[in-house]
């Protein structure tokens, strides 16, 4: 019996030994080495987000509150400030409790072994892993003080949601800092770390709760607290915060871990605690992503809209998380919105919203989709026009145009009037370029688009920094090519900018290590010049009248745009696929678009105007206060001018139309305005519509009457000019071409009658005589130096016309010049004065 004790001691001795070596080799240093959250700070140094494989922040012991502290002693170790690592009593009563279960069930670990448990992975429940804790936990009492290891223990242990630590823990459930906790929050925490996942308030409400009043009742019990606020906080409620909102992530943090991988690589991101500084603004953040969800909630509301709504969608998505199917759900199919604003001078991203909810699907489209702008495009269209001379003044002509030309739906009918953001949309005739952009009108800005060359505004869209492939083809104008939320918003800048643009978007401004090192710093702004600081204006000032009194103006009517200066233009894609705003002030430019991911028609009449403007409008507000935007200045070789809007040209005393007052009486309205331009740009000649008379080249007719070949030139007030070769060489020379003009006696009709052959004529006239034919209404023809008779084109009777075919089908259109005679239906040309009218 003695040999056998003997041998027992002998082997307890030896395995004790061996766990004591064992505990030996294990490096303290470990536990400060935590894998800390990298902690992302908006451009006002505020928390925006965090980056993390376990979302962990270290906080010092002095900001740990004391009454945590005492909770986590009350609920984990209450003789923590008495035992040297182990409490013998904890491990005998443990020891019976297993002894008769049989196996182990009861850990009594101070928490001095759950730090060494937690910091050195001594996972499994044997007494070998127990005593060796044991050991661990008795090198760390040698190494550390209690204020150390509750500061160590406190930073890395789990709390349950995926939150490490007792910051993380703070600021996932509760929204605040751990130095901010109440009495009921620090013992909440506390009562959840003995089974975290089960006892989370995100999953177990109730659950948390009682774990809370029993960690109060053992703080009043160790006379940490007294009765009165032990029964004052068992009262109280438990306010959580959400778990979504607590995890932290939607686009533009997601955004901002990309960036962040890419230079400092994966694993020093997610483990090593940087702060990243950003041009993020996290208030201008969440006014963005609350009101873009409003609106498109209000848009999914309209009676014509019938598609998957985000309510729909996320019913379905909760219920299938719950389940553990989350991830086979659909992509959604809810309408969609996003949105990004751009510091006009760096080009730091201040706000950045890449659709409605992260959770649901993480696809970035203000930063990845490529979708058609609409009309959204057309202030680069009056740029490039600008550049080459016309200004905002110049004529445009508001009438209905081939599509053919422009391709927009179809090849057949008309272009379609979509985009001027109106259900009641009708053509306006002449009218400035200015009033067109202000307008939207379709048809005057393709005519000017084309005048000023495809291939030019595409160049300039390129400079502006589209990127993005645009097609050769006039459809590019109206925003028919897709391209990015980022590019149009970069684009916009050069317009408050004086026509120069910041290089690139960024989001990063410097990462820096805990101990100060900055690890890389924003490059230094590059400025991309684009189009002249008067096109810039000039434009600019287009798009004033846009907001102000165009497609725009309920920005301030409705939806309470405050008073400073400010331009923008809404983009609504063919069949309301797409509907956009973009717009600026001094300092800030925002675009926002809604729609789907795989387009359709939202719901006719579905404007930018009415989904995108009123979220732009509560961003542009919400900048204005933090960033107080100021008057874009005029460059001064802008000069202003009076022109006449009917002809562009300058004003003169005449300029007024007879227009129908409220009673129906005619009354004279002023066509003039002051207009701004460029001395090159500037007209040089008087109105021609309203000003001095002028020789008239081409004669007037009665409306009712079609032009004819004898009444196309009034020849009275006309000096003729002598030709001096032949003009016309055909066997026949119906004109008598190769002749002067010659005046002609009564006296000549029979000579000349006899010795003239027979001319072939279409259409001949058998009752006049060739007299009679020649006579003109407005007197005689002057007549030649050789005196040589030379016979006037014969007048051709147009004949009856046929009552054209009513077709209530397009037919598809072949090219120009394949189109049968007949098919398309010409209307009557009307006379100058007719068409001066209009």
């Amino acid at each position: 019996m003695t040999f056998l004790v003997g041998g027992l001691a002998i082997y307890i001795s030896m395995f004790l030994s061996d766990l004591k070596n064992q505990a030996a080799t294990l490096d303290l240093s470990k536990l400060e080495q935590m894998e800390s959250a990298s902690v992302i700070l908006d451009r006002n140094g505020k928390i925006f987000g965090q980056i993390y494989v376990e979302n962990r922040e270290t906080i010092p012991y002095r900001e740990l509150p004391q009454d945590l502290i005492n909770a986590v002693v009350a609920a984990e170790d209450a003789k923590f400030y008495q035992h040297h690592g182990y409490a013998i009593s904890g491990i005998l009563r443990a020891t019976f409790k297993n002894l008769m279960s049989g196996r182990v069930r009861q850990g009594a670990s101070t928490i001095t072994q759950q730090l060494a448990r937690n910091s050195f992975a001594l996972k499994g429940k044997t007494y070998r892993r127990k005593l060796l804790e044991i050991f661990v936990a008795r090198r760390i009492e040698n190494n550390f003080s209690k204020e150390n290891i509750l500061e160590l223990y406190l930073n890395r242990i789990y709390f349950g949601g995926g939150l490490y630590g007792a910051e993380a823990a703070a600021r996932g459930y509760f929204g605040k800092n751990a130095r901010e906790l109440s009495l009921s929050e620090c013992a909440m925490l506390a009562g959840i770390i003995k089974s975290p996942n089960r006892l989370s308030p995100w999953n177990d409400k109730p659950a948390a709760r009682d774990a809370r009043n029993y960690v109060l009742s053992r703080m009043r019990d160790l006379g940490f607290i007294d009765s009165s606020k032990f029964v004052a906080t068992q009262s109280q409620d438990l306010a959580i915060g959400n778990r979504q909102n607590a995890k932290g992530q939607n686009y533009a943090v997601d955004y901002i871990r990309q960036q962040v991988i890419n230079t400092v690589g994966w694993d020093r991101a997610m483990n090593e605690g940087f702060r990243i500084y950003t041009t993020i603004d996290g208030d201008l953040q969440k006014i963005a992503e609350e009101s873009l969800r409003q609106s498109l909630d209000k848009a999914e509301q309209h009676t014509a809209y019938d598609h998957q709504t985000y309510a729909e969608y996320a019913a379905s998505f909760k219920k299938a998380k719950s389940s553990g199917t989350a991830l086979s759900q659909p992509a959604p199919n809810y309408l969609q919105g996003a949105l990004i604003g751009l510091d006009n001078e760096t080009g730091g991203i201040v706000v950045l919203v890449g659709g409605r909810d992260f959770e649901h699907n993480q696809y970035d489209r203000a930063l990845q989709a490529k979708r058609p702008v609409g009309t959204a495009m057309l202030p680069f269209v009056y740029a490039t026009a600008f550049e080459q001379g016309m200004f905002p003044g110049t004529p445009a002509d508001d009438s209905p145009l081939d599509n053919r030309a422009v391709m927009i739906g179809g090849m057949t009918g008309i272009l379609g009037e979509w985009g001027p953001e109106s259900a009641d949309n009708r053509y306006e005739g002449t009218m400035t370029a200015r009033q067109a952009l202000a307008k939207s009108k379709n048809g005057a800005s393709v005519r000017i688009g084309m005048d000023a060359g495809l291939d030019d505004v595409l160049q300039l869209l390129r400079a502006a920094g589209i990127h993005s492939t645009l097609r050769p083809y006039p459809a590019t104008l109206l925003g028919s090519s897709e391209v990015t939320l980022a590019e149009l918003a970069l684009g916009y800048t050069i317009f408050p900018n004086g026509g120069w643009r910041p290089s690139a978007p960024h989001i990063l401004e410097k990462i820096e290590e805990k101990d100060g090192t900055v690890w890389v710093a924003q490059r230094s702004y590059r400025k991309e010049n684009v189009i002249k600081p008067e096109t810039a204006y000039e434009v600019h000032s287009c798009l004033v009248d846009a907001l102000e009194t165009g497609t725009g103006k309920t920005a301030r009517t409705e939806f309470g745009l405050k008073k400073f200066s400010a331009a923008g233009k809404t983009g609504t894609a063919y069949d309301f696929t797409d509907a956009l705003f973009a717009g600026y002030n001094s300092n800030f430019t925002c675009a926002v678009w809604t729609g789907f991911d795989k387009p359709q028609k939202i719901y006719r009449g579905a404007f930018g105007r009415e989904i995108a403007l009123p979220v732009w409008v509560d961003v542009m507000n919400a900048a204005a206060e933090h960033y107080p935007p100021k008057e874009i200045k005029r460059p001064a070789t802008l000069k202003d001018v009076e022109i006449c809007a009917r002809s562009g040209l300058l004003a003169t005393d005449r300029c007024y139309d007879a227009v129908k007052s409220a009673i129906g009486d005619s009354v004279q309205k002023r066509t003039t305005y002051m207009e701004i331009a460029t001395p090159t740009q500037m007209p040089t000649e008087l109105c021609n519509v309203h000003g001095e008379p002028r020789t008239r080249v081409i004669a007037d007719l009665p409306s009712t009457e079609a032009p004819r070949a004898q009444l196309a030139a009034d020849v009275s007030e006309l000096t003729p000019v002598a030709l001096r070769s032949p003009t016309l060489v055909t066997e026949n020379d119906p004109y008598d071409s190769v002749k002067p003009t010659v005046k002609f006696d009564s006296a000549d009709e029979e000579q000349i009658a006899e010795e003239r052959p027979a001319q072939k004529v279409d259409n001949p006239q058998p009752n006049e005589t060739r007299a009679q034919i020649r006579t003109q209404q407005n007197g005689p023809v002057t007549a030649g130096k050789d005196s040589k008779p030379v016979l006037r084109a014969i007048p051709v009777q147009p004949e009856p016309e046929e009552s054209p075919v009513e077709i209530r089908r397009a037919l598809p259109v072949g090219p120009m010049d394949e189109v049968e005679e007949g098919a398309l239906l010409k209307a009557a040309t009307p006379s100058p004065t007719q068409s001066g009218n209009e």
